[in-house]
């Protein structure tokens, strides 16, 4: 495995199993493979779409993506006590501004942080207002 540059969101890892997926976020899965990672809570995310939907044939290729994920060893970065600190202190700092963001996506754009990481998402205006946070939009078309 390479150094790592990217944190993948919630999005960015369902992009592969959708019947028409993005060239965009393709082309970049294939490009940065070996240096990207998610987050746990990322992980809870898929795996708890995959538990609220019906056995199905979707399911089961959902289901059988997800462990291609697991055994692929992409690394999933724990929302550990440096991620806390630093959330709870952007969580403050918002608070102050007057925004209030989900709790969910705070902890992402912790690990992002802590890590050193770019988050790779769709859903940049998520993830702006957090203080020196490196976010890319990889269903944008990439520039040369």
């Amino acid at each position: 495995m390479g150094s790592l540059i990217y944190l993948l969101d919630t999005n960015i890892l369902s992009e592969p199993v959708k019947a028409e997926p993005n060239a965009n976020v393709m082309a970049h899965l294939a490009e940065f493979r070996e240096s990207c990672a998610t987050a746990s809570v990322v992980w809870h995310e898929l795996y708890f779409g995959l538990a609220r939907m019906p056995a199905s044939k979707k399911s089961r290729m959902i289901a059988d993506y997800l462990a291609q994920l697991r055994s692929s060893h992409l690394p999933v970065l724990e929302y550990d006590s440096r991620a806390a600190e630093w959330h709870a202190s952007e969580r403050a700092r918002l608070i102050k501004k007057g925004i209030s963001l989900p709790f969910a996506e705070g902890q992402i754009a912790a690990i992002a942080k802590t890590n050193g990481l770019k988050l790779a998402t769709r859903n940049t205006a998520d993830f702006t207002h957090f203080s020196g946070l490196e976010v890319s939009n990889w269903f944008e078309v990439r520039s040369s």
